[in-house]
């Protein structure tokens, strides 16, 4: 074989290297791409977990001021309302501290007196809440 006859072939063996060498780039990308496919979606089952679990921690909240608002823990409304007047102001809530950290949010009308209504109203719109939250789908 001479020099002339040497260079044509070493191109095409190159060409063909080329030529069989870009599936396998295409390959690698393709399997990166589905790599990361992978990692996003156990990202999104993580944060459907923990969106879960704060769903749960909610609907335990409402849950346990529900059982407060009905008599639970040995406290009723009339017990906590100690004037008698059918409403408990700021003062009197400070005896259950659930009741004292929701005072404020649940006086919808901002006059200082938490009525039965007012309460009712308060842990009817958490429990929505909560339920809201835990029905809801990864991704939605």
């Amino acid at each position: 074989m001479t020099i002339r006859n040497r260079k044509p072939l070493i191109a095409l063996i190159v060409a063909a290297g080329s030529v069989f060498a870009l599936p396998a780039m295409a390959q690698s990308s393709a399997q990166q791409s589905a790599a990361q496919a992978q990692n996003q979606a156990a990202q999104a089952q993580e944060a459907a977990a923990q969106a879960g679990q704060a769903a749960d921690s909610a609907a335990g909240a409402a849950a346990q001021a529900s059982q407060q608002a009905n008599g639970g823990g040995g406290q009723t409304w009339a017990s906590v309302d100690t004037d008698g007047n059918g409403t408990i102001s700021k003062t009197e809530a400070q005896v259950n501290a659930g009741l004292a950290q929701v005072f404020d949010q649940a006086d919808t009308n901002k006059d200082g007196e938490l009525s039965a209504d007012e309460y009712k109203a308060y842990v009817v719109a958490q429990q929505g809440k909560a339920a809201s939250g835990s029905g809801a789908q990864p991704g939605n």
